[in-house]
């Protein structure tokens, strides 16, 4: 049943976002800064996912306006891309580093990617994720722990922002999947 509600959803989003991607929608700015962020950005291409992350990362930092969309302009729709194409580079003062491409399979390392994402939120940190949902890869970015330990990773579509509350589920059922963290410059 969730997951027939989940491609309704998703059908019906995507049909939303081709018919009305001019619309905006009021914006709450007063709430969680990370939300904040997230409520303020759009994923403009359909397969911007990996831009549109880097992106939403680099305005929680701070190191691009919220006007910034670049990096999907430059991407737009490319269907070749990957964390690869982001792997080691600085944009703005963060440099990104893509971690966990392993093989999916039975010997993934779940504990030790699951420990990485905690130690990072610690930080204060987020996390670039991908998430194998019904509908392909879409690629997340990982905001907080709830108290029972789930990761709570959001996403865009269009203006409209996909919430996931079973992240880890979502990694164990894959076997596995790679993430993205990242390290900021000291300001001088």
């Amino acid at each position: 049943m969730k997951k027939i509600l989940f491609n309704m959803v998703v059908i019906s989003l995507s049909t939303f976002v081709a018919f009305h991607s001019k619309a905006q929608m009021k914006k709450n700015d007063n709430c969680d800064p990370f939300d904040a962020v997230v409520n303020n950005h759009d994923q403009i291409f359909q397969s911007s996912g990996i831009p549109s992350a880097i992106e939403l990362v680099l305005k929680y930092c701070r190191a691009v306006d919220t006007n910034f969309y670049k990096l999907q302009n430059e991407w737009q729709n490319k269907t070749d891309g990957s964390f690869r194409d982001f792997d080691n580079k600085k944009l703005y003062g963060i440099t990104f580093t893509q971690k966990f491409k392993l093989p999916r399979d039975a010997n993934f390392p779940i504990d030790s990617i699951f420990r990485t994402i905690e130690k990072e939120l610690r930080f204060g940190k987020k996390v670039i994720i991908a998430l194998q949902l019904e509908t392909g890869w879409p690629i997340f970015v990982v905001h907080k722990q709830t108290p029972n330990g789930e990761f709570v990773s959001y996403s865009k579509l269009g203006s409209h922002t996909l919430i996931i509350r079973n992240t880890k589920e979502i990694v164990k059922r894959s076997n596995g999947t790679e993430i993205m963290t990242y390290i900021t410059s000291p300001r001088l």
